[in-house]
């Protein structure tokens, strides 16, 4: 069974065309979930918690793209780690992705690990970028001291 996700970020959003696409790749219009107006990360979708728990094993989440599906590396982390638990097939840029071939498992765990992992990676970069900056700049760099040096001694 094909379910389809669309995420618009305004309510007039390309809602049309995400789902005219998703018909395109053979999903239903009745099984075509979307969520209107969501631009925040810390929002709920409730048609993407509708859409995922319609799946069973081997059915397949049609996307029109990633960016679509998730908001962030580490959404996009846990949904492919859902996904691949769940033996649900991925469907993005019309490209059909399963978890039990070689291909597919290469592409769920780079969804699900080496995306974050390089997320994790770049937060770390821009901390040390950040204390190094501060620091040149005769700042304090890294967390402050709880005490002050009158309490400290």
């Amino acid at each position: 069974m094909l379910i389809g996700y669309a995420r618009c970020s305004s309510s007039g959003d390309d809602e049309q065309g995400q789902r005219d696409q998703l018909r395109v790749l053979g999903v239903d219009g009745d099984s075509i979930h979307v969520d209107h107006g969501l631009t925040g990360t810390d929002r709920p979708r409730p048609a993407l918690t509708a859409a995922l728990s319609a799946l069973s094993a081997r059915d397949t989440l049609v996307v029109t793209s990633l960016d679509r599906l998730a908001r962030s590396v580490a959404d996009l982390s846990a949904i492919a780690s859902d996904l691949q638990a769940r033996d649900v097939l991925l469907m993005f840029d019309g490209a059909v992705h399963d978890p039990r071939d070689p291909i597919g498992r290469t592409v769920f765990a780079m969804l699900s690990t080496t995306f974050a992992e390089f997320e994790s990676g770049l937060i770390r970069l821009r901390t040390m970028e950040g204390n190094g900056r501060r620091k040149a700049a005769g700042g304090f760099a890294g967390r402050k001291p709880l005490l002050n040096p009158a309490q400290q001694s």
